[in-house]
């Protein structure tokens, strides 16, 4: 077969790519690697979930595998250099969640300062229910400047939140920061003078455990901390002292690998910290977002020739992450998962 797919496209997408290759839709694969292999015996290319690895030894029973693609951005799953010595081709649809994931940083920071209504939809007296806070006049600081980055700050500038910054990629002078209004400070200022600090740091191998106990102990305390970015980031113990001790009040994190805080670490158990299954992502938009992109994607790669007359039209939907795109569409509620289907400059 040319497609596999274990994780989902939108119909549209789906029925758009079916018309152009013969796709088979095997969900059920993702949890039986025995058969997988089988499958992908003759794929050339694949659409995968998070949960499901691409090793080296994968690819051995994928001989004729041109394209790994994924819905969601992950490093942590795909052997990069595996796929490269093997010209196989690796999709990751990066814009599709960007937008997705600054509005559930900016749903993450509101429910910290408010966690008062968590408490009060559990059905606690109002005696019981913690006192909150305004964003307004708060200070957030933006440690990492992933393009989720780019969303989030005007979203937070709009509700009167003082921002700061910080990525050890990005120079104190580099004009991005006039740009998106943001104070480039050092990480020590920055966690000093922030009420709430905002975590979407692009992952490398050498910033496994950079957040430890010598960087925390600058927190400011009684500090709030969300996060999109990978849990290899942390220090688990410094975090799990830093979140006991007062210096960190609560911490919602998005995708931390399951064993993060699993029975037997420092961070199991502890209350005021959040974690979430990778559902920063999880939205109709960006679900579209990633479909599209990964079906022309994979189109343009299996068939370059026939892609060809199509190469100068927009087959992502980088538009939608802009913050300034105006949305002309009726209520997302009222309508169909596939809301955004009707914009033709997708359809190719």
């Amino acid at each position: 077969m040319e497609v596999l797919l274990l994780d989902p496209l939108v119909p549209e997408a789906l029925a758009w790519l079916q018309e152009r290759h013969e796709v088979s839709f095997r969900p059920e694969l993702a949890d039986d690697p025995a058969e997988l292999r089988k499958s992908t015996y003759k794929t050339r290319a694949i659409v995968l979930p998070p949960h499901v690895v691409v090793s080296s030894e994968f690819l051995d029973f994928a001989p004729k595998l041109e394209i790994v693609a994924r819905m969601q951005i992950s490093s942590d799953n795909t052997d990069l250099n595996a796929c490269a010595r093997r010209n196989v081709r690796v999709l990751q649809a990066r814009s599709a969640t960007v937008r997705s994931n600054a509005e559930y940083l900016l749903y993450g920071l509101l429910m910290l300062y408010r966690r008062g209504m968590v408490s009060a939809l559990l059905g606690r007296k109002i005696a019981q229910v913690r006192m909150g806070r305004e964003l307004s006049g708060s200070t957030v600081g933006l440690l990492g400047l992933a393009p989720v980055a780019h969303t989030l700050a005007p979203m937070l500038r709009s509700l009167g939140v003082r921002l700061l910054g910080y990525d050890p990629a990005v120079h104190h002078a580099a004009d991005i920061w006039d740009k998106l209004k943001v104070e480039p400070v050092s990480l020590q200022e920055l966690l000093a003078h922030s009420d709430a600090i905002s975590l979407q740091m692009v992952y490398a191998s050498r910033f496994r455990g950079w957040i430890n106990e010598r960087m925390l102990n600058h927190c400011k305390p009684g500090q709030l901390w969300v996060g999109v970015s990978r849990s290899s980031l942390f220090d688990a113990e410094a975090l799990a002292l830093a979140l006991c001790d007062g210096r960190i009040d609560a911490c919602l994190l998005d995708g931390a690998n399951p064993q993060f805080a699993a029975e037997g670490t420092p961070l199991h158990g502890i209350p005021n910290l959040h974690l979430t299954p990778r559902l920063g992502s999880h939205t109709r938009e960006a679900k579209l977002r990633a479909s599209w992109y990964v079906a022309h994607r994979m189109h343009e790669t299996l068939s370059p020739e026939s892609a060809q007359h199509n190469e100068n039209r927009v087959s992502d939907f980088s538009a939608l992450d802009n913050v300034d795109y105006q949305d002309t569409t009726s209520d997302p509620q009222a309508v169909s998962p596939s809301q955004w289907s009707s914009i033709a400059m997708h359809r190719g």
